[in-house]
């Protein structure tokens, strides 16, 4: 089955993109976390999870689900193996928080946070903490540095950027652009300020 779908980006909006991959349009049901890091972008590749659909008029029908990367994959499955917890509310959910929001909601049982989902209400929120928590633990623990990391490297970039004269504000904005960016969140403080130069 698919693993990924790499092409040109024909049509996308919130909640969908269609890929043409050599002339075959694939249609991609995505969340808003992985339609905003699309911007700007016309070939792309997303990581994908098949899902088969049994209906009267359809019993063959196919849906595909496209991810940004592994970490907004990884947690779609988690959240669909929960009972009760089907594939439109880890959708929502995805499209509510960002991924490390939700790891750090299940990590820390955070109720409310997850309560503030569409959809998610009490008894579903304490069934998604007591089913996942310990599934997300290491997820939770890695993406935590991750974050930190980002975090520093950000703040540095913004400091050093405003050192050369640069305006903190619109700064911060560049560099929040190329952040968003596939990938960008992986770059140095040296590729955040040299990419950051290139739109002030």
């Amino acid at each position: 089955m698919f693993s990924y779908i790499e092409g040109k980006i024909v049509e996308k909006n919130p909640a969908f993109a269609v890929i043409d991959v050599s002339g075959i349009g694939y249609g991609l049901n995505i969340s808003l976390n992985t339609y905003s890091k699309l911007e700007n972008q016309t070939n792309i590749k997303l990581l994908t999870h098949v899902a088969f659909k049994v209906e009267a008029t359809n019993p063959v029908g196919i849906e595909i689900f496209g991810f940004i990367d592994e970490e907004e994959r990884t947690l779609f499955r988690y959240l669909i193996g929960v009972s009760r917890v089907g594939m439109n509310t880890a959708m929502v959910m995805l499209s509510s928080l960002r991924p490390q929001e939700i790891y750090k909601a299940i990590a820390n049982e955070d109720y409310k946070t997850l309560q503030s989902i569409k959809g998610i209400g009490a008894k579903a929120a304490q069934r998604i903490v007591m089913e996942l928590k310990d599934k997300v633990g290491k997820a939770f623990k890695d993406t935590d540095k991750l974050v930190e990391a980002y975090n520093l490297n950000k703040e540095e970039a913004l400091s050093g950027l405003v050192m050369l004269g640069f305006d903190k504000a619109r700064a911060n904005k560049s560099l929040d652009k190329i952040i968003g960016r596939k990938n960008g969140d992986t770059l140095t403080v040296e590729e955040l300020i040299k990419e950051a130069l290139k739109i002030l």
